[in-house]
């Protein structure tokens, strides 16, 4: 992969990123998920006419790299022990727009993570991390 300056879009990430396709499997993927609206309001549903109304606008944003996400919604979720966790929730298009690079950068950069590492990577999970731990401790390891 060649290193280029940080202010400089990568053309082919940012080409790959805002391909039709890529952005149609994008759109599918976030209405999967289903969620909530975000601070503007717009339900999951609304995307598809929200991006043949707006889309050039924000690629042209995206390209000259003066789009600015919407402020994320917080939302307290109850837990079981009273207290509440905090969640971050999105507008559809910010998660549609992060879709899309995640599309396109996870298989760059999945590969040089290390094989140690559970966060927030695809097929791995807390559970796993512990699992392993677990493992780790059996083996007489003291320090995980």
């Amino acid at each position: 992969m060649k290193e280029g300056n940080l202010r400089e879009p990568n053309t082919e990430l940012c080409r790959r990123m805002l391909s039709p396709h890529n952005l149609e499997v994008a759109v599918q993927n976030v209405k999967r998920n289903k969620g909530s609206a975000g601070v503007d309001g717009m339900e999951v549903d609304g995307i598809g006419e929200y991006m043949e109304d707006n889309w050039t606008r924000i690629e042209e944003q995206i390209l000259a790299r003066t789009y600015k996400p919407k402020p994320v919604k917080r939302v307290e979720i109850p837990k079981g022990n009273g207290g509440v966790r905090l969640l971050g929730v999105p507008c559809v298009i910010d998660r549609v727009i992060q879709q899309a690079m995640v599309q396109v950068l996870q298989p760059v950069f999945e590969p040089t993570f290390s094989e140690h590492s559970y966060g927030f990577r695809p097929g791995r999970s807390a559970e796993d991390a512990v699992r392993k731990a677990q493992e780790y401790m059996a083996e007489g390891y003291r320090y995980v």
